[in-house]
């Protein structure tokens, strides 16, 4: 306990510096006042107490600590990957792969970035991740893997298509749209892409406020008021043979996403 009253001393101590520096501004001094009350509070120790300190100013103990500690090389400091690195890290992406298949999505994610670590130049780990990201609904984190899988490899088409995928389940679909046309640029016979660029193209339509109030100028609130209309609807709907049709379009239409999207979520 003796300790943590030196080192709570010695942090008030600079910040009492720092206070008489002049070089804050008000609202900053404010805030170091109040800071320094709450660990005097905290610690029962006051800049007061001369006992307290010790032979060195914390600057002084962090400027000494810096120097005598070693600078741990990283791979991209130290050169590229040994031989054994890249194929560990290979082995792990096919780790990542045969996860994604049975959709143990965090299992991918951590293999994929143990991967990452042995190789963090290869645009593939990176969007495979993006694709786990996403199937997770963690589509910020896709995003971000897609910006670093296009600044290692800017002609990866499939980075920016999953890029496009992630933007449009975050609702930005005038971004996803400039993706998914790189995307073609790059890859102009991939059907895939053109399908979901004209649906975000769609969606982007969808969003803009309509001159002819949305349906060709129909009155869709003045139908809706309609007694007979409502009515002829109700009736409608509760068809055992609309109810059949219904149900048959709705399977066809998830069907039809799903394969739309393989290529997309496919990995590599």
């Amino acid at each position: 306990m003796a300790e943590t009253k030196h080192l709570a001393f010695s942090i008030i101590q600079f910040l009492h510096d720092q206070l008489s520096s002049g070089s804050l501004s008000s609202d900053a001094q404010e805030s170091l006042e109040v800071a320094i009350q709450c660990l005097e509070t905290a610690f029962g120790v006051s800049v007061e107490d001369q006992s307290l300190a010790v032979s060195q100013s914390l600057p002084e103990i962090f400027a000494s600590a810096t120097k005598q500690t070693p600078q741990v090389k990283t791979n991209s400091s130290s050169g590229s990957p040994s031989e054994e690195q890249l194929a560990e890290a290979e082995r792990l992406k096919t780790d990542g792969n045969d996860q994604m298949k049975v959709e143990n999505f965090s299992a991918a994610v951590e293999f994929y970035s143990k991967a990452i670590q042995l190789n963090p130049q290869n645009a593939v780990y990176y969007c495979n991740r993006a694709a786990a990201y996403s199937k997770l609904g963690n589509y910020a984190g896709a995003v971000q893997d897609c910006e670093r899988a296009i600044g290692i490899d800017p002609n990866y088409s499939k980075a920016y298509g999953r890029m496009g995928l992630a933007l449009a389940s975050l609702n930005k679909y005038s971004e996803a749209v400039s993706y998914y046309k790189k995307a073609l640029e790059l890859d102009p016979d991939n059907d895939t892409y053109k399908a979901n660029l004209q649906i975000a193209e769609q969606k982007m339509k969808e969003g803009q406020p309509s001159p002819v109030g949305g349906l060709g100028g129909v009155d869709l609130a003045g139908l809706l008021s309609n007694p007979g209309f409502m009515n002829m609807a109700s009736n409608l709907m509760n068809n055992p043979q609309v109810q059949q049709i219904a149900g048959l379009l709705q399977d066809s239409f998830e069907k039809h996403f799903r394969d739309m999207f393989l290529n997309v979520t496919h990995i590599e």
